[in-house]
């Protein structure tokens, strides 16, 4: 299994490609645009020039891990002679279900499909497919080449044989592959959302700031960063429709998510991606400035 192809070229798509190609793998990382693909390709370059001036990798492993990329902006042409297929589309139901029935038609019949779904069903999106028992998740960890968690996400139907393939290979990667079955949120995001959701409703219920919040759990508890900046850097609409999946899925209210989230996601405000969300980042990508005070 050393030819994949990757279904979107956004921050998680390139991530995973740039892993495989690393990794020795020849990938096809495929996109409806053209821009986003060239922006995907710069991304991974200019990673991977970070990793040179930190003598990670060689500038040889470097040019041999772009020229085991290729791009394409048709499924069909892309996945033609792949032996997986790692989607990465934006976290919509609808998007994932109809990519999924296209790839069950252009794929050849032993090729695994593999989803980076952060949420939504395994067993759901397997059902748009002939294959069932040929589908999983793969959930990375964003950012992809530095993160060492995969999710691996049984579906219903998965076979035996499809998750320890999946297993092994995650590990190929330089990858520390955990089993979890197919339920809303999965492990990672069931306890990680909710927790900045509750950050968030902190923040709205006017019990302290965006910073003193941040600095009580990056202080107190070790985090890294706070949640509020880990929200922006996830993005605040995918907190929001991972929220959503999980209160849809359990119809249990302590997933219900914080009115001033919805009012951000509609307001257009979510986080890094948009240059303002809990923090401003119209001059710098780091969580330096507060955008707004909230209450």
């Amino acid at each position: 299994m050393k030819n994949v192809a990757v279904i979107g070229a956004g921050t998680m798509g390139n991530g995973i490609a740039h892993t495989f190609a690393q990794n020795g793998f020849k990938v096809q990382l495929i996109d409806i645009s053209e821009a986003s693909l060239k922006k995907g390709i710069n991304t991974i370059t200019k990673n991977l020039e970070r990793m040179v001036a930190k003598n990670i990798i060689t500038l040889d492993k470097k040019e041999e891990t772009l020229n085991n990329i290729s791009v394409y902006t048709s499924i069909k042409e892309g996945v033609e002679y792949a032996s997986l297929v790692v989607e990465a589309a934006t976290e919509n139901k609808t998007l994932k279900f109809q990519i999924f029935k296209q790839l069950d038609e252009a794929c050849p019949d032993d090729t695994i499909l593999a989803t980076n779904t952060s949420s939504i069903s395994i067993t759901e999106i397997a059902s748009m497919t002939s294959r069932p028992d040929m589908v999983i998740g793969m959930h990375f960890m964003n950012p992809v080449p530095l993160m060492n968690l995969v999710e691996i996400i049984r579906g219903y139907n998965t076979s035996d044989e499809v998750t320890n393939l999946i297993m092994t290979l995650s590990k190929s990667l330089g990858k520390t592959p955990v089993e979890v079955n197919d339920y809303p949120g999965f492990v990672a995001n069931r306890i990680l959302i909710p927790m900045l959701n509750e950050a968030i409703e902190t923040l709205f219920n006017g019990v302290a700031g965006v910073l003193e919040i941040d600095t009580v759990m990056k202080l107190g508890m070790a985090h890294p960063m706070g949640p509020l900046q880990l929200a922006d850097f996830i993005g605040l609409d995918v907190c929001l429709s991972i929220l959503n999946v999980m209160y849809d899925g359990y119809k249990n209210p302590k997933y219900a998510p914080c009115p001033l989230l919805v009012n951000m996601v509609n307001a257009g405000k979510l986080g890094l991606k948009t240059g303002s969300g809990f923090y401003d980042y119209s001059k710098t990508r780091k969580a330096e400035h507060v955008a707004k005070q909230f209450s």
